[in-house]
């Protein structure tokens, strides 16, 4: 597809709200793989008491998560995404001067709600405003631009960092600023007046109540977390598996992360062109039994070559998986509650990094370091029958019929190609 194809294919606010969220996970990413470390240099506590704050940190995200997502459909996407700059902003400040263990308690809950806010935001506007057949392709191509931030900021940032953890917070709150102009004036609000008007009848436990009596959504996220159980333990887990039993430094380390985020940032648009052609829940399944490979491939791995090739093996699964997941949420959402259910697919993400690290512990102190992995591949294998089952029942008969859509439009698509390359 050419890049004016690609263009006027999704509306003007997508490519407003596509740089906006680009920007925002660029200045995030400046904190998020140092607050570790920044806390601890910052109180002088035992690295113990430093990460007994992250379950805290775990806790307030998804009890965050639920009640952001409320107020998203009850006022809109806009207002709370200024809000969450201007938050998220004052947070840095407070956290820049914080050397007390209890405040930094206190301010690491806050980082677990405010930290999401832009992107759960981001994500209802694009389920808004972008049509069933090209949200999968919108997804991947705000999934495409996050990796590429998230690999930037770090890499860029930590050569400043290194001279001053400041610039970190500081480098946050100017961003965000700066970003605060273009979402008040270009961003203009998604949410349907008559979804606002629904959700605002109805009460903050009636709307998740309605959201955990919708079966067929709340299966999907049950298997979804099985998978998501199994990424966790390698983003979690992998560095001080392989450092500690393999001698496998940090920056050598690196190479993996850079493996996965730069597969993602050159491949995720082509292969999400691709795999739309065909049922969701398939290619999910797929990808989960992908995941199996890798985590297989992590557990029999005994020097860094072999490390790399397991994690690219994973990203492909991981280039399926993450957008078709985030597409079938969206399309499983009602109008009026999308914030809610897109919060709701967000939580599948927190839910494995509290299960699967945890679990990950457990297999290697009883039976050996490398069950680790191999407990990751039973979850994801569980996670590919699942979606087995959920693709040959009736409820998601819509899902089926969107792919095969997809499917005559790409088929369209190419003749027309070919014809023009013909003539």
């Amino acid at each position: 597809m050419t890049l004016s194809r690609l263009r006027y294919r999704y509306p003007s606010q997508f490519w407003v709200l596509l740089a906006c969220l680009t920007f925002n996970r660029l200045a995030s990413s400046l904190i998020w793989p140092f607050i570790t470390l920044f806390i601890q240099e910052q109180t002088g506590a035992p690295l113990s008491q430093v990460t007994a704050l992250l379950p805290v940190q775990s806790v307030a995200t998804i009890i965050g998560i639920s009640g952001v997502s409320v107020l998203y459909d009850r006022f809109g996407r806009k207002p709370l995404m200024i809000g969450s700059l201007i938050l998220f902003s004052a947070l840095m400040l407070v956290m820049s001067a914080a050397q007390s263990l209890a405040l930094w308690a206190v301010l690491i809950a806050l980082y677990g709600i405010t930290q999401p806010m832009f992107t759960i935001g981001s994500n209802a506007i694009v389920a808004d405003i972008v049509d069933e057949d090209h949200r999968a392709g919108a997804f991947a191509l705000i999934r495409m631009m996050t990796n590429l931030s998230i690999a930037l900021g770090p890499a860029i940032g930590g050569q400043f960092i290194a001279q001053s953890r400041l610039f970190a917070y500081f480098g946050i709150v100017a961003i965000n600023l700066l970003l605060l102009p273009p979402v008040v004036v270009l961003l203009k609000e998604s949410l349907p007046p008559a979804a606002r008007t629904r959700a605002r009848e109805g009460s903050f436990i009636r709307g998740y109540g309605e959201i955990l009596r919708d079966r067929p959504f709340m299966r999907f996220i049950a298997v979804l977390t099985l998978v998501e159980i199994a990424i966790a333990l390698v983003f979690s887990l992998l560095s001080v598996y392989t450092k500690t039993y393999f001698g496998i430094a940090e920056n050598q380390f690196g190479w993996l992360l850079s493996i996965n985020a730069g597969m993602v940032v050159l491949l995720q648009f082509s292969v999400t062109r691709l795999t739309r052609r065909f049922p969701p829940l398939r290619v999910m399944m797929l990808a989960s039994g992908i995941y199996v490979v890798a985590l297989i491939m992590f557990g029999l791995a005994a020097a860094l070559p072999a490390f790399m090739i397991s994690m690219a093996v994973l990203t492909i699964g991981e280039l399926m998986l993450a957008p078709t997941g985030t597409t079938v949420a969206a399309s499983l959402a009602p109008a009026d509650k999308r914030a809610r259910y897109m919060g709701m697919y967000t939580l599948t993400y927190s839910a494995g990094a509290g299960i699967g690290p945890a679990a990950g512990g457990i297999l290697a102190d009883a039976i050996a370091p490398s069950a680790i992995w191999f407990g990751g591949a039973a979850a994801a294998a569980a996670g590919a029958v699942g979606f087995l089952w959920l693709s040959r029942s009736p409820d998601y008969a819509a899902l089926q019929g969107s792919a095969r859509e997809a499917l005559a439009e790409a088929n369209a698509e190419s003749a027309v190609q070919t014809g023009v390359r013909q003539e």
